[in-house]
């Protein structure tokens, strides 16, 4: 049982809903591993909750694939399979298009200001070697992008992919030779937008998601 995540508190939110985050965030950021089985009575004692709101949690968790009931032996997380990675890239891939189609069309300078600073933090972020670090501050430099299309429902739409794609942006940082190049992929998106140039920009968008999708594929293969 991992002692690396603990419950976070929140008086606005159920109890039911704070373990069910708590356990989702877990899974994601891979303090709980794949194959690992999710013990209601230790989960419960180690989060200071009754077994109800985790076994609640954990059968939410099964409905969004994080995790699998297996006969006689019970809950465990989910692994990373091919068909989730690209069923979930597909999406993100069309949906990145569209937005920095829209970006680079309604981006002001301020915006596009901010999405240098952000590009910024992503290098200075790769010294710290910190994966956590790093993945935020790649989602900070595509929600630069997302707020610059001005539009509320892609928004809407990236946001309720963000968790799925949380979880792929950490097995691609993990690899650590491929860092340079995600920093080489976000300049070349900074550089098309700042030159109004949309079809570079939907290439190096393109680019950006391909190359996660093929080293993940191929970690799973290892």
């Amino acid at each position: 049982m991992p002692d690396e995540f603990k419950m976070t508190v929140n008086e606005y939110m159920p109890l039911r809903d704070v373990v069910f985050h708590t356990l989702r965030q877990a899974i994601l950021k891979g303090e709980m591993e794949p194959g690992e089985r999710l013990m209601e009575i230790q989960l419960a004692k180690k989060l200071g909750v009754s077994r109800t709101p985790i076994r609640e949690a954990i059968r939410k968790l099964e409905l969004e694939g994080l995790v699998i009931m297996i006969p006689r032996k019970g809950a465990e997380v989910a692994g990373i399979t091919e068909k989730n990675l690209r069923d979930v890239l597909e999406v993100r891939r069309s949906l990145e298009e569209l937005a920095i189609e829209l970006a680079v069309q309604r981006m002001t300078e301020d915006d596009i200001r901010k999405l240098d600073e952000a590009r910024i933090e992503f290098r200075e972020s790769l010294r710290t070697n910190d994966v956590i670090r790093i993945a935020g501050a790649d989602e900070k430099f595509h929600d630069v992008i997302y707020n610059g299309t001005y539009n509320d429902k892609l928004v809407q739409l990236l946001n309720n992919l963000r968790d799925q794609i949380y979880r792929y942006r950490l097995e691609y940082i993990k690899d650590t030779g491929k860092r340079q190049i995600l920093m080489i992929e976000h300049e070349n998106i900074l550089a098309a937008v700042k030159q109004r140039n949309l079809e570079m920009a939907k290439r190096a968008a393109r680019e950006h998601i391909d190359n996660q999708e093929i080293t993940i594929s191929r970690n799973l293969k290892i």
